[in-house]
């Protein structure tokens, strides 16, 4: 996950460095523009600035520099992690994921933790769980009604959820399932509102702060008695979900403690859910506008070989998914502080200063992608983007460790989706901002029916 969070406290910019262009607005309307109307603010910009330009943001005004290019975002993604801190950017996140996470530590800390959080998301682990996302899938598609019109959006949360706790989680025990959904959906939509009042422990006593704060100590005693019982019944090695995968990552004291395992679980949950669930919904909407690429997308899904399915059919779908994630990105943008004055893309920036790589905007660059606002997942067949135009998940050292896994649940998920059903689009929507991430307006509304061969194959 990416944030716009800005600045550090006590590492304020010098005023007297020179930035590149931006409006001058109150930075309390420069905020609130590029974090709510950011799919129109930001190409208005870039069409005004050019393709390096300052936001002021609040506290006080602190520049954001802004870069849309693809050799910028190289440059961002290259640089010394030691001088742009990433963790830095997503600090208001901290209260729920905890001070362990992945996302908010930088430097040593931060190489640790992804060091022995990789092995559970390498190619080996991928092939793994990708049989339990099957089934997981396949059991929800089989249980959509016939004949409705849906929103996608909530159907993928449904099962995005579902995959997170079985896959993830390795929660197997239905009576810990039905305790862990309500908490986890709470802790899903949290808004910047609410992780704001972690700061203020007066709040906390009133309202929706102090169900937050009781929501969050009633998850982490469920998830800590799952792994206090994982450690107690000592059938780790047998075990591939990530939770166990985690456990036994490491070798003496370089081991995760149990605070480490919650943050990082959290961290996961919070940074795998909405994101995936959001672009299939996008998938599944923008599938049902063409019926070309819908029956090309069923082909594929139908496609089969005695090992499994094809590799070319795998290839298809997975285009369809990063497509969608081209098209609608979920994150705006992938930003970086930094720590000391710092050289970037020509820019001599200070201290204090934070940088973000725009995703929005690397996406429709028309030199980066012809014609970009037309879903075409021909895109991704057979090749691969020029590097650094397609960054849904950031890049360098601090590429989403959950990469491969999101791509292998978002193939997983089509396939036994369009196995079984016929979508149609049902109406038209548009992105919208839902606290940091852009989910569709109206729930990307499909038009579902049961395909005949799926009901004679006894799929639904």
């Amino acid at each position: 996950m990416n944030g716009v969070g800005i600045g550090v406290r006590g590492l304020r910019p010098d005023p007297d460095v020179p930035l590149p262009p931006g409006p001058r607005w109150p930075s309390l309307v420069q905020s609130i523009a590029l974090i709510r109307f950011r799919h129109r603010f930001q190409p208005w910009l870039q069409r005004r600035y050019g393709d390096v330009f300052t936001v002021r943001m609040l506290p006080d005004g602190r520049p954001l520099v802004v870069l849309t290019r693809p050799e910028q975002a190289k440059e961002l993604f290259a640089a010394d992690p030691s001088v742009f801190h990433a963790g830095k950017g997503n600090a208001i996140l901290g209260p729920v994921m905890g001070e362990h996470s992945l996302l908010l530590q930088d430097g040593d800390e931060h190489a640790r933790a992804r060091r022995l959080l990789m092995p559970a998301f390498n190619k080996q682990a991928l092939r793994e769980y990708r049989e339990l996302v099957s089934a997981i899938a396949a059991d929800e598609a089989a249980h959509w009604p016939a004949d409705v019109t849906l929103r996608s959006l909530d159907r993928m949360n449904v099962l995005t959820l579902e995959v997170i706790l079985r896959v993830v989680f390795g929660v197997t025990d239905e009576t810990r399932l039905a305790a862990l959904r309500p908490r986890v959906n709470e802790t899903i939509s949290i808004g910047p509102d609410i992780l704001l009042g972690f700061g203020f422990p007066r709040l906390q006593e009133h309202g929706r702060w102090k169900r937050a704060v009781e929501n969050q100590r009633e998850l982490d005693e469920l998830i800590y008695a799952e792994i206090h019982e994982r450690r107690e019944v000592g059938d780790l090695e047998m075990r591939t979900d990530v939770l166990s995968q985690l456990m036994r990552a490491g070798e003496g004291d370089d081991r995760l403690g149990d605070a480490e395992l919650r943050d990082q679980l959290v961290t996961l949950l919070l940074a795998g859910h909405e994101t995936t669930a959001t672009s299939l919904a996008w998938a599944l909407y923008e599938l049902g506008r063409r019926s070309d690429l819908l029956a090309r997308s069923q082909r594929a899904a139908d496609g089969s070989t005695p090992f499994g399915p094809s590799a070319e059919d795998d290839a298809w779908l997975e285009a369809v998914v990063k497509e969608s994630m081209r098209l609608h990105p979920v994150i705006p943008m992938v930003v970086r502080t930094l720590m000391e004055p710092a050289t970037i893309a020509g820019l001599d920036l200070p201290k204090g200063a934070t940088v973000g790589a725009s995703i929005l905007l690397a996406h429709a660059r028309d030199s980066n992608f012809t014609e970009p606002e037309r879903f075409d997942p021909e895109r991704f067949v057979g090749r691969n983007p020029a590097p650094h135009t397609w960054i849904p998940f950031g890049g360098g050292v601090r590429r989403c460790i959950g990469a491969g896994f999101a791509q292998m649940e978002g193939v997983a998920i089509l396939r036994e989706v369009l196995r079984r059903h016929d979508v149609a689009a049902a109406g038209d929507d548009e992105p919208r901002v839902r606290n940091i991430t852009s989910v569709p307006r109206f729930g990307a509304r499909i038009h579902v029916m049961p395909r005949r061969a799926a009901s004679r194959s006894g799929l639904i």
